[in-house]
């Protein structure tokens, strides 16, 4: 989903801090540290498989070609593998996937691959060409062009726009797929990159958004202590066009121990915002307005909150607990996960006082609020109803001081969202999907508020034949747990029913039904069920499903996946023997867990970029920034929760486990691909069986083209149907 251009580079950088993209250490005295400490224990050998924490070690490296060939030997001779990866590459590569566009001016953009540009495309059209079905692209940059010509192995990482006049634009591009990235800023007019520009040529962690067009905010490693614990930047400056970047100006200093310090502008037609924050930690952070005079003034909101946008005056942000405001004199207590309004010149002139706050749209058990974007004229709201996703549309009524909503017209039953949306132009883009609906976009008028179906998905499998069912199990605590299920309509449930289990559970981080492309043509034409399990840990029923099981209660997620796993077994949908898993990132740990703690109800289990090692996860590359979800491993307390469950330290050398399929990238930089191959190497010492394969490049997506993705798939679902086909 693309969000508003003002508030995009802010959540991308909470994004940084969820567990779902890129790895070699960051070059940093940090990782360094770390990597010292690695040399020293491995000639103490105080702890089995440290060497395989050598991300590019020699030894590590060779032990991970042995286990790629290994696993390439079986599943690529599987009898299916060539029809699924032949498949998936042509879904990936099609000429009729939606072009998602980015409305910028005159021009819509698009970031486009298939097997002509692997590494990707820039391109532009315009509106009257793009309702057209064959609509004419006209090249801005072409990354396996510019790949080529400086003999780099380049991977586009995004962008960031000059707002309003959409000429230039600060491009990060990663060697490989990292996290890590250089940025250089480019001219979308004369399609070249600026001589002399915005250039961060260092691969690092970078910070850098626009303060006007000739001065960016930069936070990056800016020498010995610019960088927290964790690796991020700490230092914010101001960096005058044709200055040095020694020469920018510091106007923020985080503090060694937080996450992350960056800053960035909310471009409007009245006016600029500036905004300062400071990430204590994923679930606490600081925001300050930066005045003209670059001194700051601390909004005064809850750490806890999420800022999202400036309206027309008014600050919105999202409560994670209670909140009491005033109305008409009498306090009221808002619920969490609603969304309140504080007007702006009442915090710079230093006059905030019970009036300069009000309700913008309160989270109730039906009405989940997600998100918030700024519109031209108004507010747009993304609600789930039980998973169910709609948009709405709010307008502030002065008289008043309320907001009067009103409902889009998309479809309710799946997932309505919103891709692309400016406060300096009328035209909107949303869609909508589900597991059986092939994904729409629509053109959305603001002014005139009309919606127009412009583009549809082709239907990749015949969801005719299938039936999409939301069910309810109850976990230990009592507490209902939602999940769908995607089957064939002429199902038996007879227990022998080849079922894929997939959730989450972490970060706040809602999982909602998206079109099964690839899901519907290699496992549900095939005979096979899909079940997508919507454990806390998530934010599908606010902060609380999150926060309820964070530290010392993640018990109840593994629990939440247990009662969900249980149910599918009892209802004789499947059973043990044809019940699979999978995961990634936090995914790949509640998979890992659930696998070692009830092996029994599971006969294949997908672990991609997991991570494994809980007791040591804080001190591998950015894992600090991940305390606030699981816990320190340092404080006694938490050290015992985490031991409790961490996959690598549970392994059992009696117990009897499926053969599990881990994968992960050389080149992830945000989950240590150590936490795969240790466990893999641990799994193997106990002469269990596994399956292994480490992609050399791809970041923490585990793939960096269309490729590389449509191999793994096809290796997974050859390794799913080898282990629990009928």
């Amino acid at each position: 989903m693309k969000m508003s251009e003002n508030i995009l580079y802010f959540l991308m950088i909470l994004c940084f801090f969820l567990l779902s993209c890129s790895g070699e250490p960051m070059k940093n005295s940090v990782d360094n540290n770390i990597n010292k400490n690695i040399e020293k224990n491995i000639e103490k050998n105080e702890v089995p498989y440290f060497w395989l924490e050598d991300i590019k070690g020699e030894k590590a490296i060779n032990w991970v070609k042995e286990r790629n060939a290994e696993t390439l030997a079986v599943l690529e001779n599987y009898v299916d593998y060539k029809e699924f990866y032949f498949k998936s590459l042509n879904i990936l590569n099609a000429k009729d996937k939606i072009p998602y566009p980015t409305n910028r001016g005159k021009f819509l953009y698009n970031f486009w691959q298939d097997e002509k540009n692997i590494k990707g495309l820039i391109r532009r059209t315009q509106l009257d060409s793009y309702l057209k079905e064959n609509t004419q692209w006209e090249s801005v940059l072409d990354i396996d062009q510019l790949a080529i010509k400086e003999k780099e192995n380049w991977v586009y990482k995004g962008s960031r726009w000059l707002l309003p006049s959409y000429d230039r634009n600060l491009i990060s591009l990663s060697k490989g797929g990292k996290d890590a990235v250089v940025v250089r800023e480019f001219d979308f007019f004369k399609k070249e990159f600026v001589k002399d520009g915005f250039n961060l040529l260092e691969e690092e962690k970078h910070r850098i958004t626009w303060y006007d067009r000739d001065t960016v905010f930069v936070a990056t490693n800016f020498g010995k202590d610019s960088l927290t614990r964790t690796g991020y930047p700490r230092i914010v400056k101001k960096w005058k066009r044709g200055t040095n970047l020694n020469e920018a100006k510091t106007i923020f200093e985080g503090k060694i121990d937080d996450n992350s310090a960056s800053a960035f502008t909310i471009f409007t037609e009245k006016k600029n915002y500036h905004f300062v924050f400071r990430i204590i930690s994923y679930l606490q952070k600081e925001v300050f307005i930066l005045k003209d005079d670059d001194t700051l003034t601390k909004l005064p909101i809850p750490l806890t909150a999420d800022f999202y946008d400036v309206f027309d005056g008014t600050i919105l942000f999202k409560i994670k607990d209670e909140f009491e405001i005033y109305k008409k004199k009498v306090k009221k207590k808002v619920a969490a996960g609603s969304i309140i309004g504080l007007n702006y010149n009442d915090v710079v002139k230093n006059r905030v006082n019970e009036k300069s706050f009000n309700v913008v749209i309160e989270n109730s058990d039906k009405q989940i609020i997600q998100y918030v974007l700024s519109g031209k004229d108004a507010i747009y709201v993304g609600v789930l109803n039980d998973v169910k996703s709609s948009i709405l549309k709010l307008k502030p009524n002065n008289k008043i001081n309320n907001w009067v909503a009103k409902k889009i017209d998309l479809p309710t039953m799946g997932n309505a969202n919103i891709f692309d949306m400016s406060v300096f132009s009328n035209l909107a883009f949303f869609y909508y999907t589900d597991f059986l609906t092939p994904t729409s976009l629509y053109l959305y008028n603001q002014q005139t508020n009309k919606l127009q179906k412009i583009k549809s998905l082709p239907q990749r499998f015949d969801s005719s034949k299938f039936i999409t069912l939301q069910k309810f199990a109850t976990s230990l605590d009592g507490t209902k747990i939602p999940y769908f299920i995607v089957h064939n309509k002429n199902i038996k449930y007879d227990g022998t029913n080849p079922t894929l289990l997939y959730a989450y559970g972490g970060f706040e981080s809602s999982m909602t039904p998206n079109y099964l492309e690839m899901v519907g043509n290699a496992w549900l034409e095939k005979g096979g069920v899909y079940v997508l399990a919507n454990i806390r840990g998530g934010g599908e029923y606010g902060p609380n499903w999150h926060k309820s099981v964070l530290k010392e209660n993640r018990h109840k997620i593994f629990e939440d996946f247990f009662a969900v796993s249980e149910e599918l077994i009892k209802e004789k949908i499947t059973s043990g023997k044809h019940l699979g898993i999978w995961g990634g990132s936090n995914g790949g740990l509640l998979v890992a867990t659930a696998v070692t703690k009830r092996p029994e109800l599971y006969n294949a289990v997908v672990c991609q970029v997991p991570l494994t090692d809980m007791l040591r996860y804080s001190k591998l590359l950015v894992g600090r920034s991940w305390m606030d979800e699981y816990g320190d491993p340092e404080d006694p307390k938490m050290r015992e929760v985490l031991l409790s469950y961490s996959p690598y330290h549970n392994l059992s050398k009696e117990k009897s486990y499926p053969q599990i399929f881990f994968t992960t990238s050389t080149e992830d930089d945000r989950v240590h691909p150590g936490h795969a191959r240790k466990m893999a190497a641990k799994m193997l010492e106990y002469s269990h069986k596994i399956y292994y394969f480490e992609n050399i490049e791809g970041g923490h997506a585990g793939t960096t083209n269309n490729e590389q993705l449509a191999k793994v798939s096809a290796l997974i679902y050859s390794y799913l149907w080898k282990q629990i086909g009928k």
